[in-house]
């Protein structure tokens, strides 16, 4: 797996990234909302609250009101997939390959393998 800044204008790793944080944190906010109440006293829950409440607010009128409450952050965080595997590439001129093109998740996946993947010799 190449290096992302090898490939990519260090601001467009940047967008990505910030963009990718944003949607994995809704996706946790919906994850954990479906063991925790919204108003839960345990820390994590508390901090996806308060971090993705704004993001909610901006998107509040793009969200259908049949959707349940639950369900409003990844709705969200669809929007942020959205922008990464289609917008971007688009804009920027480079084609979509997968999930593995998103230069967030390619670090990641990246350091994963590196971490348990073991030669046989």
């Amino acid at each position: 797996m190449d290096d992302p800044l090898a490939i990519f204008p260090i601001w467009v790793v940047a967008i990505d990234y910030v963009l990718g944080v944003v949607m994995w944190t809704l996706i946790g906010r919906t994850a954990m909302g479906l063991f925790l109440a919204e108003d839960s006293n345990f820390f994590f829950m508390k901090i996806f609250v308060r971090m993705t409440n704004p993001i909610l607010r901006v998107f509040s009128r793009a969200t259908p009101s049949f959707l349940i409450p639950a369900l409003v952050p990844l709705f969200v965080a669809w929007f942020f997939y959205m922008v990464r595997f289609y917008l971007m590439p688009w804009l920027l001129g480079y084609d979509v390959m997968g999930m593995l093109s998103f230069p967030l998740e390619g670090e990641i996946t990246k350091a994963l393998f590196e971490m348990f993947y073991s030669p046989v010799e």
